[in-house]
């Protein structure tokens, strides 16, 4: 018999640690998992799910807008904040049942509380201790503030998620894909939105021309955004608003002030350091392919990491995890051409490698793009266009970068992503007969290079 209590205890209750104590259940491992909050984490309980629910929300007034150059006749519609945010909570309440199930289902033992760790093979709970083999940490990331006067009154994408009424004018600080996503949501639901961020131009990192035209579609929506601007202090103004200074001396009076500027990894108090578990300069577990820490025995998934931070991703290092200690099956998470989309209005999809990037590593590259007017708006009268990019190694004629911006976006990267993953090449996007009349044909019938 084990001389342990478990073979696996997985510290948090999200997606990677999930995934990881259900398959690792799955080979006969005595697992257990302690969740100090509620069980599904972050994209569960206060990230994608949420996230999602309130995008659709938010675009039923474009609908409504859309509708009537298609012969409808809308009266005027009335939002009711309190009622979706009501209708959110019971669907991440259901959600937060099934993933506490997906647990008990697999046979593991579940603990309530905040788990800390004793040495390399005990854990702590509240009063509780308990030992195991193999211990998992999955306790994933916070939102910070950036740190500046009055950063107190200000609110993270957490408390977002439960205001009691909704902003009518709020300031969102940041230029990353939390900042556009909520952007989209306020401005949807009616309230004057204004987006700082510091830098040249939103969403860093990705594709210079999905910057640039993301930019640009979402300023025609009516969203106030000031780049090359940040904030200096907030202060309590009258009536319970909030007065908002900015680095280029103006002011600005608002109902809240939303901070969308980063997170970091949730590894403070878990008493890492003192068994000599490596973390970076963020807080971040330092893990190697298989996410085993410096630690033999101790081993680290998901936003934790600060590797990749995306969901599936966590469940799918959790799942190699589970492979590799349980299954005899060693098997490393492939971080390699990871598609992703921003859930701003209009969406974001994306693939492999930025035109910049490219070029970095392959020197000669070809460059497709198109922009349209989408069928839909040619009726609709609203103002808006699809981008959409294929970055091609000149050399091999490997398409390793797709790029979109527009309705649908996600859905339509996720199938591209399929073709890039497996290594298609633009001669297999051009012999692909397109799908019409649709937005996603346009991968397959760009021609002309751009650039090369």
């Amino acid at each position: 018999m084990s001389q342990y209590d478990f073979d696996l205890f997985v510290i948090g209750g999200g997606s990677g640690g999930v995934r990881a104590g259900r398959i690792s259940g799955g080979y006969g491992a005595k697992v257990a998992v302690a969740e100090e909050y509620r069980y599904g984490g972050t994209c569960v309980i206060r990230g994608c799910v949420p996230k999602k629910l309130l995008v659709y929300g938010s675009q039923f007034a474009h609908d409504f807008e859309d509708a009537a150059g298609f012969g409808w006749t809308v009266g005027s519609p009335v939002f009711d904040w309190p009622t979706m945010i009501a209708n959110k909570d019971k669907e991440i309440a259901r959600l937060e049942g099934i993933y506490r199930k997906l647990f008990e289902n697999a046979g593991a033992k579940t603990f309530d509380g905040r788990a800390t760790l004793k040495d390399a093979h005990t854990v702590l709970i509240g009063d509780k201790t308990v030992t195991a083999d193999k211990i998992l940490i999955a306790t994933g990331g916070h939102p910070v503030k950036p740190a500046v006067p009055g950063a107190e009154l200000m609110i993270t994408s957490n408390e977002a998620f439960h205001l009691k009424e909704q902003p009518k004018r709020i300031v969102i600080v940041g230029g990353g894909y939390i900042a556009l996503e909520f952007a989209g949501i306020f401005n949807g639901f009616g309230s004057k939105v204004t987006m700082l961020y510091r830098g040249e131009q939103v969403l860093r990192g990705f594709d210079e021309d999905i910057r640039n035209h993301l930019a640009g579609e979402i300023r025609k929506s009516g969203i106030d955004l000031k780049c090359k601007t940040d904030l200096t202090k907030i202060e309590k103004a009258k009536d319970g608003a909030l007065l908002v200074h900015l680095t280029d001396g103006s002011t600005l009076e608002v109902d809240a002030v939303l901070a969308a500027t980063g997170r970091k990894p949730n590894t403070a108090g878990l008493g890492l350091e003192v068994l000599g578990v490596n973390t970076d300069a963020d807080g971040a577990v330092v893990v190697n392919e298989y996410s085993r820490s410096s630690v033999e025995n101790i081993y680290a998934v998901g936003d934790v990491t600060n590797r990749i931070n995306l969901t599936p991703v966590a469940i799918r290092e959790g799942h190699c995890f589970a492979d590799t200690v349980f299954g005899n099956k060693p098997r490393s998470p492939d971080h390699a051409d990871v598609p992703a989309a921003v859930f701003s209005q209009p969406p974001v999809g994306t693939i492999g490698l930025s035109e910049t990037d490219a070029r970095a590593k392959y020197g000669e590259v070809d460059v497709y793009r198109t922009s349209f007017r989408p069928l839909k708006a040619t009726i609709s009268g609203r103002d808006e266009r699809v981008m959409m990019k294929l970055v091609v190694d000149a050399k091999t004629d490997r398409v390793i970068g797709a790029h979109m911006v527009g309705e649908d976006a996600g859905e339509i990267m996720q199938g591209i992503a399929v073709a890039i993953k497996a290594g298609a090449k633009k001669a297999d996007f051009d012999a692909t007969i397109g799908i019409h009349p649709t937005a996603a044909e346009e991968f397959v019938t760009m021609r002309e290079k751009v650039k090369a």
